[in-house]
């Protein structure tokens, strides 16, 4: 008789992932301080076209004629898609020789609210909602509203330092401030990250785009750079070593710590952060207090240096570099108005001469 064979089921469980898992901070995904900035600004910026008017004040010399309301001015006045020059003076844009002169102080708080145009919403939003949401996740909504705050305050106050007759708008300074922000994180929290070149390739990435926006009219790179520098000082101050727990691989993010990494980081001594902390601290304080007292004194400082404003602008055909009030004379005859830059001689007719005074400068900085 042949022997009989009795099969067996085995189950054999599957290998365990023995891969350490990343980090993330313990609180909450709590982002509304990023959340309450995007949509004030979004408001801004229509409530901005809507003053704007282009259909009715530009005498129907538009871009988007369909929108009505809310079209564009024509792309030689703003390239960015937006507002005329006045309106976004009027909306509060920083401009160094209105607040020294008559004193509206309360520009240094509302430029970074206002964008130049479309382009500049566009980039300026998603920029700060990637940065902005991922940092604020890890260290909660105070620590990065402080630095937000902080970083477009001493960014107006760098401008002003260096722009005096043209206007600036855009939260350009509190984005760089984050910018920095993430680099100190990075620079602290060094040995700790898993994800070290996808983190500084974004910060490069959206550095060098909003930096090179800041060469068009309206958009300031001297705000940025003061962001930027007090961005970093305030990271290395409130952001302090992250408190972490384990969460599914693969699930990181703009920032992402390795366990291993970490424990090892945890375990060293930690003398060198309270002084480096406290120096930070001292270091911002001295930027704050200087850029404060220098702006009250009325120091422009393009008066001493001839290179800077080209690191703030790039010449074109339909603007220039020149930080100068424009002047014309204007000639009324026929329902014709004949306006002459007085600087350079350029005129040109317009078919109309009810405008108001607003819309004439606007033309007489074109025509200059």
């Amino acid at each position: 008789m042949g022997e009989s064979l009795e099969c067996i089921d085995v189950k054999v469980s599957p290998a365990r992932d023995e891969r350490i898992p990343l980090m993330k901070s313990r609180r909450g995904r709590d982002t509304w301080v990023v959340s309450v900035f995007v949509i004030i600004q979004i408001g801004v910026f229509i409530a901005t076209m809507l003053v704007n008017d282009c259909w009715t004040n530009s005498h129907g010399d538009c871009i988007l004629h369909s929108l009505g309301r809310f079209s564009f001015q024509p792309l030689a006045e703003n390239p960015l898609l937006g507002p005329s020059q006045s309106k976004l003076d009027d909306m509060g844009a920083l401009r160094s020789s209105l607040f020294a002169n008559h004193h509206q102080t309360w520009r240094l708080f509302t430029f970074p609210f206002l964008h130049a145009g479309f382009f500049h919403l566009l980039l300026n939003l998603s920029s700060l909602i990637y940065v902005g949401v991922s940092l604020e996740h890890h260290f909660g909504p105070l620590r990065i509203g402080i630095i937000y705050a902080l970083s477009a305050f001493v960014g107006a106050l760098v401008a002003s330092l260096f722009l005096q007759n043209t206007p600036t708008v855009g939260a350009s300074a509190a984005l760089y401030g984050l910018l920095g922000t993430l680099l100190s994180e990075l620079v602290w929290n060094w040995k700790c990250h898993s994800n070290k070149i996808s983190a500084i390739a974004s910060l490069v990435i959206v550095f060098l785009c909003n930096f090179v926006l800041g060469f068009l009219p309206y958009v300031d790179n001297f705000a940025s750079i003061g962001g930027f520098i007090s961005g970093f000082l305030l990271g290395s101050v409130l952001l302090l070593g992250p408190q972490l727990q384990p969460v599914a691989p693969n699930k990181g993010g703009l920032i992402d710590y390795g366990v291993k990494s970490c424990i090892k980081l945890k375990l060293k001594p930690k003398l060198d952060r309270p002084v480096l902390r406290i120096v930070s601290l001292i270091l911002f304080g001295l930027l704050l207090a200087g850029c404060l007292v220098a702006v009250l004194h009325g120091i422009n400082i393009n008066s001493y240096c001839t290179w800077c404003p080209y690191v703030d602008c790039i010449p074109f055909t339909s603007w220039h570099c020149k930080d100068t009030e424009a002047s014309c004379e204007t000639m009324v005859s026929n329902s014709q108005l004949t306006m002459t830059c007085i600087g350079n001689g350029n005129f040109r007719v317009f078919p109309f001469t009810n405008i108001s005074q607003a819309r004439m400068n606007d033309l007489c900085n074109l025509l200059c």
